[in-house]
């Protein structure tokens, strides 16, 4: 089957520079900023761990700015996101869960203030608001349901190398069990670094 992987969010805004300074101040990495004929713009932005990014400009969606609702960023800590956002000046609402305790409802209905009672995965909220009132949720995700993993991304080469040590110290283990040195270690190191990273799971 053909992959179809969101990688890019068109976000509509009225003031380029102002969005993309307030993109940047909450560590968006910029990748381009491309400036063509009759005004045209597309500035390419990139929250920090996340395989999609974001597209503001000029010429580049009809859609009004503002108008975009609903885009989650996911985080680990949903308290320590926000804190990091409010930190850099952004006005963050405060963590919240949905009274019905799957996803939260549109706006601000049934939303109960605090984590998710016991900070069940998928079910704590944060949201915010970019210049033009684009809105955005964060979203604590700790723990992936089956079958949402098909693929590991390492965001560094240090969260890598980190990976790496945890299974040579593990295959270590695993080759004193043996006996003797396993030919077939990197199929070893293969799996045991899927297994951590929650593939098959």
């Amino acid at each position: 089957m053909v992959e179809f992987k969101i990688e890019v969010v068109v976000v509509p805004v009225s003031d380029v520079d102002r969005a993309k300074d307030f993109y940047t101040r909450i560590g968006f990495r910029e990748d381009v900023d491309f400036s063509g004929p009759g005004g045209f713009r597309v500035v390419h932005l990139t929250p920090p761990g996340s395989a999609a990014s974001l597209i503001i400009g000029s010429g580049v969606t009809d859609a009004a700015p503002g108008s975009e609702r609903g885009v989650h960023l996911i985080v680990d800590d949903v308290v320590a996101a926000r804190a990091e956002l409010a930190a850099a000046g952004v006005e963050v609402s405060e963590v919240f869960h949905d009274a019905g305790g799957v996803f939260h409802h549109a706006g601000t209905a049934e939303r109960v203030t605090g984590p998710h009672p016991a900070r069940q995965s998928y079910g704590s909220f944060a949201s915010f608001a970019d210049p033009d009132g684009n809105t955005f949720v964060l979203q604590e995700v700790t723990t992936r349901r089956p079958g949402r993993i098909s693929h590991a991304v390492y965001r560094s080469a240090d969260e890598l190398e980190s990976a790496l040590r945890d299974a040579a110290l593990a295959h270590g283990t695993y080759e004193g069990e043996l006996g003797h040195p396993d030919p077939d270690w990197p199929a070893w190191y293969a799996a045991h670094m899927a297994h951590a990273a929650g593939l098959g799971s």
